[in-house]
């Protein structure tokens, strides 16, 4: 019997897939930084590794705030309401790990993506209230500026951030090789082209 033809949907529309590459960019350049600044530190590198750091903070902040606006007046696809699923989250707490493929955000991955969001919030935050304190830099400033009393009260939460970032990236990348080389289903290209594709036998909408 011949294998069924896969379907293609375009699901992510280009706004979104620039935003996923901005933040993504972002994020790298943050990690960079943050470890080069360590490397460097106390040398005449550091201070310039830290200011860099911190302007690739404020464009993953810039990133955060569109893509929280575009999950409000965006397309279907990416509005928040597809990464809401309560009650196939409630069917996994209960051991249901399987779910037909859909077009858009899988089931399982949007609950690790709208913690991801949550952190790099959080990470957004303590890293302003870090520039403040450690380089006199940002809008806290006038408040926070050398307030060194409060460093490990804001240190501690984005080093824990951090981690977690790394350790989603790292999922991430895992699940993603997982599909394409093992399911033999490439769905990485659906943030470059905009399209998912999924076997017709599979596929619900």
């Amino acid at each position: 019997m011949p294998a069924s033809h896969p379907i293609g949907q375009h699901v992510y529309d280009p706004l979104l897939r620039l935003i996923h590459a901005w933040n993504a960019l972002a994020i790298l350049g943050l990690a960079i930084t943050a470890q080069l600044a360590e490397g460097f530190e106390h040398g005449p590198w550091e201070p310039f590794l830290w200011r860099l750091h911190i302007q690739f903070g404020y464009a993953l902040i810039g990133g955060l705030v569109a893509r929280f606006l575009w999950g409000l007046v965006g397309p279907a696809t990416a509005r928040w309401s597809d990464l809401w699923h309560p009650r196939e989250w409630a069917a996994m707490l209960r051991g249901r790990l399987s779910f037909p493929p859909r077009f858009g955000h899988d089931v399982r991955a949007s609950a690790a993506f709208l913690a991801l969001y949550a952190v790099l919030l959080a990470m957004a935050g303590s890293g302003l209230a870090l520039a403040a304190i450690e380089h006199n830099l940002g809008p806290l400033t006038a408040s926070l500026g050398d307030d060194t009393g409060l460093k490990h009260f804001f240190k501690e939460p984005h080093e824990v951030g951090f981690a977690l970032v790394l350790g989603f990236i790292a999922l991430h990348l895992g699940a993603l090789a997982f599909h394409r080389f093992v399911l033999r289903n490439p769905v990485d290209q659906a943030m470059v082209t905009g399209i998912q594709h999924f076997p017709k036998e599979t596929h619900h909408a």
